[in-house]
């Protein structure tokens, strides 16, 4: 049965060091949906929470790099009514 036994140290993942560079390139990665939240916490080393709060961080001082007239004249598409009780 010693086939079947499992290294435990094998099954967890690398620690990851927080840098700087690391939580710049999620910030970018998530503003531009390249990469999800997860997978950005898991980048640069933080909790999905931690990571979270420093993206609305990098979002509240990063200015926008959109033109804010195209989506003033995009056409709204209409919704359906939900009907009450």
């Amino acid at each position: 049965m010693e086939l079947l036994k499992i290294d435990k140290s094998k099954l967890k993942d690398p620690v990851v060091k927080t840098t700087p560079e690391n939580v710049k390139e999620s910030n970018e990665a998530l503003y531009r949906a390249k990469m999800n939240l997860p997978a950005a916490a898991k980048h640069c080393g933080m909790t999905e929470k931690e990571m979270k709060l420093t993206f609305f961080e990098y979002l509240k001082y990063h200015p926008k790099d959109y033109d804010s007239k195209i989506i003033e004249d995009s056409v709204e598409i209409p919704r359906r009514e939900v009907e009450g009780n």
